[in-house]
Parts: C-alpha cells; sequence; structure tokens
C-alpha cells in the first residue's frame, strides 16, 4: 500500500486501526517459495496473525494451530481439516477430540502426556492420527531425547498413532544462520541414530528456523528475504532426504502489517517533547521490550491543525496511565499536532493479538484487510468495557 491508500483508509475508518495488506502478502509469500523451491513446504503459524488464516490457507500447505481457539477459527473460517496441524503444549482430550472430529488428522506430542492423550482420542474416535514428536530445544517446550525415543520404542502401545517425524523449533528473530545450520545438522544426526537403533525411519520433518525480520530504521533492510535467500541451499538439501515443511509466522507477515494512530495531544514537559496518541501499547506491542528504544518505520499524515516546520526528537507514548506505555523514546518526525496521523509500519505479526488489551478499558482497533478489489472491514471497534465489569449483577 501507498502513502495516500494508508491515508484514505484514516480518514474513511478513523483510528486507531490496523491494516494488513494482503496483496503485499501474497507476493512475499510467492518469492518465498521460488527461494525455496518445490521440495519445501510451507507452514504458517497462525498465532502470528489469525486475520491472515484466509489468504495463507491459500498461499502455504499447512496452517499451525497452538489452542482450542485457533482450532474454533480454523473450524469457523472453514479451513480444510487436511491442511491442520494440531501443536501447542496444552492439549486436553476434548481438544484434541474437537479437532478430529473436524477431519484433522496431524498433530505435534510435546510429552509422554500428549502420546498417551492422542492415542486414546484416536481410539474412542478409532482413527489413525498422524504424529511429529516434537524435540525440545531445552525450553518448556517439546520432550526431552529420551522420552521421544520412548514413544518410537513403544509403538506398539500405541496403535492408533502413526509417527512420521520430528518437529522442532527453537526460537525466533535469530540473526545468525550458524544456529540454524548447527540445528539441521543435530536433527539429521539424530534420524540417523533413530534408524540405526529402533530402525525408525523419519517421514517428515518440521522446521521452524525463526529467521530474522528487521523492524527498525538503524538495520539493513534493503532486501528482508535476505536470511530465507541464504539458508535456501541448506533448507533444499533437508528437503531431498525428509518431507520438509518449514514453519514461519513473523517472517511471513511482519511487512504487510500498518497501525493507523492519531495524535490526541502534544505538548513539553522540562524541556522534552511528547505526544500522546489514541492507541498505545495495548495495540503495538510487536517489538517486545525493543519498542521504545528502538525506531520503528512510521509514516507522518499532517493533519488540519498541522503547521510544519522542521524536524525534531519526539516521545510517542500512548493512552494507558502507566510510565510503561512509550512506543518509541525518540522519534524525529516534524513538529507534531493534535489530528497528525501516524503510520506504523511493518506490523502484520503478534502486534494485533499480543497487546494487553484489557488494560484500562480501552477499546480495541478496527481490522481491515488490503486486497486487489479494495478494503474490507474484518472487525470493528471493541469496548472492552463489556469484559472488564462483572456479567452477574
Amino acid at each position: 500500500m501507498d502513502k495516500s491508500q494508508l491515508f484514505s483508509v484514516a480518514q474513511q475508518y478513523g483510528t486507531p486501526s490496523f491494516v494488513f495488506d494482503t496483496v503485499m502478502l501474497e507476493s512475499r509469500m510467492r518469492e518465498i517459495k521460488e527461494i525455496v523451491g518445490e521440495n519445501v513446504h510451507l507452514c504458517y503459524s497462525i498465532k502470528a496473525n489469525p486475520f491472515l488464516l484466509p489468504a495463507m490457507s491459500a498461499l502455504t500447505e499447512k496452517l499451525e494451530v497452538c489452542s482450542p481457539g485457533e482450532m474454533q477459527i480454523c473450524m469457523d473460517t472453514k479451513v480444510a481439516p487436511e491442511t491442520v496441524l494440531v501443536s501447542g503444549v496444552n492439549k486436553t482430550l476434548s481438544d484434541i477430540l474437537e479437532a478430529i472430529d473436524y477431519g484433522v488428522r496431524d498433530f505435534t506430542a510435546e510429552s509422554p502426556l500428549h502420546v498417551k492423550l492422542l492415542e486414546e482420542a484416536a481410539s474412542l474416535r478409532s482413527v489413525t492420527l498422524c504424529v511429529l514428536l516434537r524435540l525440545t530445544a531445552g525450553t518448556q517446550f517439546g520432550m526431552d531425547e529420551s522420552d521421544l525415543r520412548a514413544a518410537i520404542e513403544n509403538q506398539a502401545a500405541t496403535p492408533h498413532l502413526s509417527i512420521v517425524g520430528i518437529h522442532y523449533f527453537a526460537g525466533t528473530q535469530r540473526k545468525k544462520l550458524t544456529e540454524q545450520r548447527k540445528e539441521i545438522e543435530a536433527i539429521c544426526a539424530l534420524c540417523d541414530a533413530l534408524k540405526s537403533d529402533y530402525g525408525f525411519e523419519v517421514q517428515k520433518l518440521e522446521y521452524g528456523p525463526g529467521l530474522y525480520f528487521p523492524y527498525f530504521t538503524h538495520e539493513d533492510d534493503s532486501d528482508t528475504l535476505a536470511p530465507v535467500r541464504e539458508l535456501a541451499p541448506d533448507l533444499k538439501a533437508l528437503g531431498e532426504r525428509f518431507h520438509l515443511t518449514v514453519e514461519m509466522g513473523r517472517f511471513f507477515a511482519s511487512e504487510c502489517g500498518y497501525y493507523l494512530t492519531a495524535v490526541a495531544d502534544a505538548k513539553t514537559n522540562k524541556g522534552s517533547r511528547y505526544a500522546i496518541i489514541d492507541g498505545g501499547m495495548h495495540h503495538v506491542n510487536y517489538l517486545g521490550s525493543n519498542m521504545g528504544m528502538r525506531v520503528p518505520h512510521i509514516l507522518h499524515f499532517p493533519g488540519p491543525d498541522h503547521t510544519g516546520g522542521e524536524n525534531e526528537d519526539v516521545m510517542l507514548c500512548g493512552s494507558l496511565c502507566t510510565t510503561a506505555d512509550v512506543l518509541v523514546r525518540k522519534a524525529n518526525l516534524p513538529p507534531l499536532a493534535v489530528g497528525d496521523v501516524l503510520c506504523f509500519t511493518r506490523i502484520g505479526a503478534y502486534s494485533v493479538t499480543e497487546g494487553p488489551a484489557l488494560f484500562l478499558s480501552r477499546d480495541m482497533p478496527r481490522i481491515l484487510l488490503h486486497t486487489e478489489s479494495g478494503d474490507v472491514l474484518v472487525r470493528d471497534t471493541i469496548h472492552t468495557s463489556q469484559l472488564n465489569q462483572n456479567q452477574f449483577r
């Protein structure tokens, strides 16, 4: 989207609003697919942005679901059940049964308990489930190698499970690709050992490389696809050995998002310039704790009271009554006036769902999708005051 289109959205729909450019998203996904080649399949982790689910269901082979709520979104959106991989650390028997009843057959097992629950659910429904054993990277996610081996060694005890491979994800925003290459080498070594020790052939590998995406103005963003270009030979080699699915969310979705917010107040306190916006950290949380200290890419649209002038440093603060609600500590922008609109770019992943949306009972913003046929409002403003009070008065 260009600046005129974004400003038009702000004028028509108001602020604060999120806009997700599905045209840009489709272009990015096509380019990624061309880079990695036909033997590398793509999986979208929908926790990055569930509003992109309809677009992503047509652009990737798999959709990773990590909660009952995300499963419900898939069902409401009527995505093909064969494209869903149910992951997540807290699977209950009822969660698994609900997914099975929808038609899902692909699951990860994050622990020995998950193996037991998947077998129980599959037995109750008289189906066979395809299971990826998630190997831990040293966190609460996945299972230790000893538990993974035990699941393979005791397959006779889980006749309704077809253990087909391994799932591995260590983290996100990792700049040094040496880490990913070491992981790939270690995974391949483990697969060799499993074949040698148990005659177990790993058929499928789901791998999340956690590639880095540049959010800040000081970073080189001349090619935001550079990490996948560099890692592509390694992924292609892995895809020749296994049915490889590369799982990502942030790297796929970040570039296609915009957050529109208006200046609600502008002032000088003890010589420092401040601008209060009609949004805040309850909406914009995509950069985590780095948000205030580093400067994201921001577009400025002058409002009716803007008088111009030389750029100055201004602290961008939100509408919450907490000193933590600082989006940028030092943004170099034209002198801001009430009614000016700011557009935070590269906000297509996480922010829309990750902020503390209920704090102070502020409204949740509108959500729009930019498509080839125009802009579509997919969620209107939500008044959270309804959620933050006694429902049984």
